[in-house]
């Protein structure tokens, strides 16, 4: 469910655009330069594959710590909050077992400057270092995790937090605000091979800096941008396709395969526009849907293609559910209560499922309703406690899957498609959202929000995780860590061919 304002994307380009050719005479993304800090014996390189974004870091020096510093620096400028995050693996056995790789935050080039890094070392140690005074002695902060291979680091104000992962896990994280850095610092990835007649090699892949929303941000009336991204869902290889300072939410896949639909979003005279991106081409194009043009961002396709149901509060500002034809056309409305947030298309085309806020009982609750597409009388399929939201038909009808905050947490639920023998799907501390089943029917991925966001809400602007779990049950896997949230994947985002999802999350650079 969503009732955002919405407004027109505008193709910026990326971030290679003002890329600096560094030392090694290439492109370095957007990083500004590399150098070896602290000149050791055997000089470093960084190198970028814009193809599978991606660098590779060559470096020697004869440690990170004590007094000072002996490193490969891959850096550019940055003030205020950020967010790091990248995959990173070491190549090769390497000599030192103290080797090590990761993000650092420096106040200078300088050997001896104040710093914080999250360190992943050859040995099994993963840590927060940190050194508070230009030629002071180094500390640290042990994480609780051996030889992670995602890390995340993160600016809050004067507060430092390194966040670790095995692929697929959820994170450990510690913190320090210990350091007083200047707003403006030296920001990027390094390596150190711990020994100064050694150059070791790392690989960083799926490199992400992300400008979060300012600390004073208010939901719903400011907004950041977005970036659309494309995941394999079993190799895990992740495509960032668009990038607009202007937001845009939830991507459905379109059942030729060939293009993604989106709502625009934000603020201003063309917000609620829904766009058609071309895979091929990466074009963009506004699909025509007349005179309800303020669509929010839970859309759905048919199982067949070949219809469009939307969410659209144009008339009297309340969300309501029209149906128009995939390439556009004039809507025909469908429920005549609101607000009504679009979710699920029964594969025979005959029914659509939605989350609707009624009055029930003197009070405005969220349920789950069924209404036909030709329009008619809406049921109600959930009467539980909380709050219940995104209903989805599984590609075979014989289940409804939708999240309800009944037992206290948001959680995973599925019923029958009469909202007989409703049961519960997951069963952890996240707060789980929109359950979008594969074309296969075979698995399920949803948006999982940390403990300490209210049950009830899937607010903008979070660290969230994308999880997959087999329909059978079991433990879910985590395939994507991102900030973002509403409208990340509030509609069904898979392939036809069930090998990806598409989804967004948000960042504030400056394009």
């Amino acid at each position: 469910m969503c009732s955002t304002k919405l407004f027109r994307v505008v193709a910026i380009g990326t971030l290679l655009s003002s890329a600096v050719v560094g030392a090694i005479g290439a492109p370095l993304g957007p990083f500004e330069s590399n150098i070896d800090v602290g000149a050791p014996k055997l000089a470093g390189s960084s190198m970028f594959d814009a193809a599978k974004n991606e660098y590779a870091l060559t470096g020697a020096g004869s440690n990170m710590w004590t007094r000072s510093d002996q490193f490969q620096f891959l850096w550019r400028k940055m003030s205020g909050d950020f967010i790091l995050r990248a995959r990173v693996e070491f190549v090769g056995k390497g000599k030192n077992e103290h080797r090590k790789i990761g993000w650092m935050v420096r106040s200078s080039l300088e050997a001896d400057a104040p710093y914080v890094d999250c360190a992943v070392h050859g040995v099994d140690l993963t840590s927060l270092q940190y050194r508070s005074t230009n030629g002071g002695i180094t500390d640290q902060k042990v994480l609780p995790i051996k030889n992670p291979d995602v890390i995340e680091f993160e600016r809050r104000g004067s507060n430092y937090l390194f966040s670790a992962a095995h692929n697929g896990e959820k994170y450990v994280t510690t913190n320090y605000a210990g350091v007083d850095l200047p707003d403006d610092l030296y920001v990027g990835l390094f390596i150190c091979s711990h020994d100064t007649d050694t150059i070791e090699k790392a690989v960083f892949h799926d490199v992400s800096i992300v400008k979060p929303a300012k600390p004073n941000f208010r939901p719903y009336s400011d907004f950041i941008g977005s970036e659309l991204h494309l995941l394999e869902v079993d190799t895990g290889k992740l495509e960032t396709i668009y990038t607009s300072a202007q937001p845009f939410e939830a991507p459905n896949w379109t059942r030729d395969g060939r293009s993604l639909i989106y709502n625009v979003s934000g603020r201003g005279a063309s917000w609620g526009v829904l766009n058609r991106f071309d895979l091929a081409t990466r074009g963009i194009s506004t699909i025509n849907t007349g005179s309800n043009s303020r669509n929010n961002n839970d859309h759905v396709l048919s199982f067949d293609g070949q219809m469009l149901g939307i969410s659209d509060q144009s008339v009297g500002g309340s969300s309501s559910i029209y149906v128009v034809p995939v390439g556009g056309g004039t809507p025909r409305r469908v429920t005549a209560n609101t607000p009504s947030y679009l979710h699920g298309w029964s594969p025979d085309g005959t029914s659509l499922v939605f989350a609707g806020q009624r009055r029930i009982n003197g009070t405005n609750k969220f349920d789950i309703y069924k209404i036909p597409v030709i329009g008619g009388e809406e049921i109600r399929m959930t009467e539980a406690p909380g709050v219940n939201d995104g209903p989805e038909y599984t590609p075979d009808g014989k289940y409804i899957y939708f999240n309800s905050s009944r037992t206290g947490r948001m959680q995973i639920w599925r019923m029958k498609p009469d909202g007989s023998d409703q049961e519960q799907v997951t069963h952890d501390d996240f707060n789980n959202w929109f359950a979008h089943i594969s074309p296969d029917g075979s698995r399920f991925v949803f948006i999982s929000f940390p403990a300490d966001i209210p049950a009830g809400d899937h607010p903008y602007y979070r660290h969230c995780y994308l999880r997959l779990m087999p329909i059978t049950g079991g433990t879910p896997k985590v395939i994507a860590y991102l900030y973002g949230g509403q409208g990340t994947m509030n509609v069904p985002s898979w392939s036809p061919d069930g090998r990806k999802v598409a989804f967004v999350s948000n960042n504030d650079m400056p394009w």
